[in-house]
């Protein structure tokens, strides 16, 4: 559905009609720009705003199906960009990923969502309240999208940050309770921090295509059709921000790495301590089992058979074994 239709001229929202068609044209008019926000749309809907913009068929198959990774693809009548929105919830240690789609035109703005974003009436309202940002046309609307991403990605890799040393501490805690449960938490762990990669990482080409960096010649590369060529500052301190949640995301998957390494690792020496000890039972149980054994056996001449202190005398012979052998196995640090 269309969530929002509104025209800007000189860094204001203006009164305009509530009929798309009828906003871009009036948009046109007086030089200013329309932006239109939907979410979800169905075909039908989508296809009205499509057909009045000639917006090209892939970009608006990619727009209707989602499940796009990031990308910036550049069109003959627009500008398709493609990011992931992330709602991290630290209580139910979930990870949750939208997507925004984002058309850019000489005088318009297309803003597509699906599933769960962070606050698009927040970043609706912050370009409503910056009239120099709005008067770089829908330029700004773009910078204002994959700036406000960006932020909360840095917000999200910093809870996920604090969420890692508590598992750790958890990990390296004497009662941290079994292995599996904490075994399952880590590889849910890694499984948030992938998802959370796979929002952030692909998304560093398009932000340097915008921010005009990654030549290493020295050269500026040229510019993105329908972005104004003074945002580019604007780019390169959004790919920044980007770098290095980046940089982090790097850091928490080899940190989780490490952790469920050393986890695996106090398994095993906790199973080779767990089997010394049932060893050294063994042995334990095995002396009065074997002398046991010889005593059972159906002789007829056996040494100290029908002698009257032989019963006692096994059986203290049987303690003061087991005595020695638990005193030596104890020193040992079987037992």
């Amino acid at each position: 559905m269309i969530v929002d239709c509104a025209v800007y001229r000189d860094g204001r929202r203006a009164p305009g009609p509530g009929d798309f068609s009828g906003a871009l044209a009036e948009a046109r008019a007086v030089g200013g720009f329309v932006r239109v926000e939907l979410y979800e749309p169905d075909e039908q809907e989508f296809g009205l705003v499509a057909e009045e913009l000639s917006l090209h068929p892939l970009a608006v198959e990619d727009a209707l199906k989602a499940h796009q990774r990031p990308k910036l693809e550049v069109y003959d009548d627009s500008l398709f960009v493609v990011l992931k929105s992330v709602i991290h919830e630290p209580r139910r240690d979930t990870l949750a990923t939208g997507e925004i789609m984002v058309f850019l035109g000489d005088a318009f703005a297309v803003t597509v969502r699906h599933g769960e974003s962070d606050g698009p009436e927040a970043v609706r309202r912050r370009l409503e309240q910056e009239p120099e940002l709005l008067r770089r046309g829908p330029t700004s609307v773009l910078y204002a999208i994959v700036d406000s991403a960006v932020d909360h990605y840095l917000r999200v890799a910093t809870e996920l940050q604090t969420d890692l040393e508590e598992l750790e501490t958890e990990v390296f805690s004497p009662d941290r309770g079994g292995s599996r449960p904490m075994a399952s938490r880590i590889y849910d762990f890694k499984r948030r921090i992938t998802e959370f990669r796979r929002a952030t990482g692909p998304l560093a080409l398009p932000m340097s295509r915008l921010a005009g960096t990654g030549t290493g010649s020295g050269v500026l590369p040229p510019a993105v059709p329908f972005v104004d060529d003074r945002a580019r500052p604007f780019f390169r301190d959004v790919s920044d921000h980007l770098t290095r949640v980046n940089e982090s995301v790097e850091s928490l998957d080899r940190s989780v790495s490490d952790i469920l390494s050393a986890h695996l690792a106090q398994i095993t020496v906790q199973q080779n301590d767990d089997m010394r000890k049932i060893s050294a039972w063994a042995a334990l149980a095995a002396i009065p089992t074997v002398i046991a054994g010889i005593y059972g056996m159906n002789f007829s001449h056996m040494p100290e058979l029908h002698w009257s202190w032989s019963y006692p005398a096994v059986i203290v012979l049987m303690a003061l074994l087991e005595l020695l052998l638990y005193r030596l196995l104890k020193q040992r640090g079987w037992l």
